[in-house]
């Protein structure tokens, strides 16, 4: 039987504190972005968790930005619609209608339920999509056909990150709020663009000089052919992963936005189980961490 807080000595709690003390100390000021998605996103509890993590992540001293997802919230109302989702190497076919209840869903519903939980744990929450100071341009992303790659497949309303114009989030982050973004672009005409969340997580975490990447998952982290964790990983890891099938389908944005973010000057980029509670706690706070390590090098 797993032990609760209740079943936790005060001397075992205070343990618990004075391991988190370095971490606080260490990434005091800094900041930490979030991709939020999974089942962290579905379950009460975890959802709950997960918003008295980040709250406690800004009240210490740090400076979370939460990204989100919201793929299963998105199929339910296809569904409702009459619509199925379909997916190329990890990205949501997005027509017009599609990006609509996109826009729908993630920029209302589900936003506003994350920022209302957060504002509920005590924090001060604010909801953006990229079309807010049209802080995320985008244009449209054309994917390569695996099977012949000078061939380029049309989307749809899926888009390619420009430009992050980063101010806004600053500006939020300097007075104590925790902005809660929705992956949703604008393009030079003004039309909206879907963009998968770990791209934007992960271009967001470069603009920003983030410390720290945590990406949220449905797995332990990244799995090799015979199921088991890999705790560390290199670009020459990921490569050879790809090219032998152990790494595709949504996995593949999360992967590449992840080893850009850490080429890219992030000092830590994490892969984390979302369905186990207080994940992004155990990441930050705790010596052992969860889940795999993508290393630069």
């Amino acid at each position: 039987m797993n032990a609760t807080a209740q079943d936790t000595t005060p001397a075992t709690k205070a343990q618990i504190l004075a391991e988190a003390l370095p971490y606080i100390r260490r990434f005091q000021d800094k900041t930490i972005v979030i991709k939020y998605g999974g089942n962290a996103m579905t379950d009460p509890e975890l959802k709950l968790g997960f918003a008295r993590d980040v709250v406690l992540l800004k009240l210490v001293g740090m400076n979370p930005v939460v990204v989100h997802g919201g793929g299963p919230q998105i199929d339910s109302v296809l569904k409702k619609v009459g619509k199925e989702g379909t997916f190329i190497q990890g990205m949501r076919v997005t027509d017009e209608e599609t990006m609509d209840i996109v826009e729908m869903v993630l920029g209302g519903a589900v936003n506003k339920e994350i920022v209302n939980l957060i504002n509920q744990a005590g924090g001060k929450a604010v909801g953006l999509t990229g079309q807010d100071g049209a802080f995320i341009r985008a244009q449209k992303l054309l994917m390569p056909n695996k099977d012949n790659p000078q061939e380029m497949i049309d989307i749809g309303q899926v888009g390619d990150i420009t430009a992050i114009d980063p101010s806004i989030i600053n500006f939020l982050d300097s007075g104590d709020f925790i902005p809660v973004i929705a992956p949703i672009g604008v393009g030079t005409e003004g039309e909206s663009y879907n963009i998968n969340a770990d791209v934007v997580a992960g271009k967001l975490s470069e603009i920003l000089k983030a410390e720290k990447l945590i990406l949220l998952t449905n797995t332990p982290g990244v799995l090799d052919k015979a199921g088991n964790l890999l705790t560390g990983i290199t670009p020459r890891d990921i490569d050879g992963m790809v090219q032998d099938g152990t790494l595709s389908g949504g996995m593949l944005p999360k992967i590449s936005s992840a080893l850009d973010a850490a080429r890219s000057g992030v000092r830590s980029v994490h892969i984390i189980d979302g369905r186990v509670p207080h994940a992004v706690l155990l990441e930050v706070l705790t010596d052992a961490g969860v889940g795999t390590l993508i290393k630069s090098k």
